[in-house]
């Protein structure tokens, strides 16, 4: 499908390419093409060499990995996302699958493009530095959670980088189905369930995806968050690179660089 100029616009407005002179955003983006995907189509699958960066313009994608007959949710990405930066960076192959939840409106850059964009434009090259900087810090915070804490403690933390982000309201949405939710907090679903039952006691209340957070103060000595580790810290009680992604708790894009 032919690119609309309105897309080309949310594309240049992204951080890997705010800052890149028109002729290299021009070289970065020559053989783009839009595409549009069905809900549940298969984008990429472990071990696929990967030709293209994409561009999740509209809908939601989900990445997963796959072991021995067991899957997980690594990340689940709504627009403007890019995802397989480090892959195409490196010319590999993809760690992990892609899978539409919804329809969506993909646009897919040459990998060939971008690495010869690199070549020729310090500048551009040190975006993608700077992207792959931040989702490896990312990627730092979700082993340290993974492995420095409960599956209580975890949920606390989640809980409380949604309501953070849905504006710190007492009772706000779970973005996410419990399945995708339990994986991406490294649980089972009887795991989940017990967290969240474990939780009623500080106060939480979970009303299908709705969840009330009563009393706030005591989930946050459960949860005690850290700069370290957490990226839902008040505004200045923490200090982020700029180019540093929220990505736990949906890991974002530390899955969607791999």
């Amino acid at each position: 499908m032919p690119l609309r100029p309105a897309d080309l616009e949310r594309v240049r407005a992204l951080p890997l390419f705010s800052e890149v002179s028109d002729e290299t955003f021009a070289i970065a983006t020559f053989g783009a093409f839009l595409q549009k995907f069905r809900a549940g189509a298969t984008l990429l699958t472990e071990g696929d060499k990967v030709d293209f960066l994409y561009v999740l313009l509209d809908g939601i994608v989900e990445l997963g990995g796959t072991w021995n007959d067991k899957e997980t949710t690594l990340a689940v990405l709504r627009p403007v996302s890019t995802f397989i930066l480090a892959a195409v960076v490196l010319d590999a192959e993809a760690l992990m699958s892609a899978e539409t939840i919804e329809p969506s409106d993909i646009l897919m850059l040459s990998g060939e493009a971008l690495r010869r964009a690199m070549r020729t434009d310090a500048q551009f090259a040190c975006a993608v530095a700077d992207e792959l900087s931040g989702c490896y810090r990312g990627l730092v915070r979700a082993i340290k959670n993974q492995k420095l804490r409960g599956g209580a403690e975890r949920l606390a933390n989640y809980l409380l980088s949604q309501q953070a982000r849905q504006g710190g309201h007492e009772t706000f949405t779970l973005p996410h189905e419990k399945r995708v939710l339990a994986a991406l907090l490294g649980m089972t679903p009887e795991n989940l369930s017990r967290a969240f039952g474990a939780l009623a006691d500080y106060g939480v209340i979970v009303n299908g995806p709705a969840v009330t957070v009563s009393r706030p103060t005591v989930i946050r000595r459960l949860a005690k968050p850290s700069p370290l580790i957490d990226n839902h810290m008040p505004q200045g009680e923490r200090a982020i690179g700029k180019a540093e992604r929220e990505l736990w708790p949906s890991m974002g894009h530390m899955g969607a660089h791999a």
